[in-house]
C-alpha cells in the first residue's frame, strides 16, 4: 500500500486481486456475510477511513469475512462489484453482502465498523 495506506499487519483482511477472488467471496457470502472495503492507496481520506475501520473493528468477531480491494491496482474488480450490487462506486467505500443482498453500504466518513458488526443477520433471507 502507499504512504497513507499502511494497514495493521495482523489485521484479518482477505485481498481481492482477481475476478476469481471476487467469485470465491461471492460464494462465501451465501453462507457468511462479507465486508468489502474499497480503498484508494493514493488518497489520504481513504487511508484515514481504513485506519478508523481497523481501529473500530473487533477482531475477535468472526461472523463476517473481510475483503480489502486496492482500487488503484484493481479498478476492474471495483467496477464488477458495482455491476453486481448496483451500488455506485465510491472511494473509500464499505459494502456488506450476504445471500444475494446488500445489508450495508457507506462511503467516506460514514463508514462505521461498529455499525457493521451490529447488523442483525437473518439467515433465512
Amino acid at each position: 500500500m502507499g504512504l497513507f495506506g499502511r494497514s495493521t499487519p495482523a489485521f484479518a483482511w482477505n485481498q481481492l486481486t482477481s475476478l476469481e477472488d471476487l467469485n470465491r467471496a461471492w460464494e462465501i457470502a451465501q453462507e457468511k456475510p462479507i465486508v468489502v472495503f474499497k480503498h484508494s492507496t493514493r488518497c489520504s481520506i481513504s487511508a484515514m477511513a481504513l485506519r478508523s475501520f481497523q481501529n473500530e473493528w473487533k477482531q475477535d468477531d468472526t461472523t463476517m469475512e473481510l475483503y480489502l480491494l486496492d482500487l488503484i491496482a484493481f479498478r476492474s474488480i471495483s467496477n464488477e462489484i458495482a455491476e453486481r450490487t448496483g451500488v455506485q462506486h465510491q472511494s473509500p467505500q464499505a459494502i456488506v453482502f450476504f445471500q444475494g443482498k446488500i445489508l450495508y453500504h457507506a462511503s467516506h466518513e460514514s463508514i462505521n465498523a461498529s455499525k457493521i458488526q451490529r447488523i442483525e443477520l437473518n439467515t433465512s433471507l
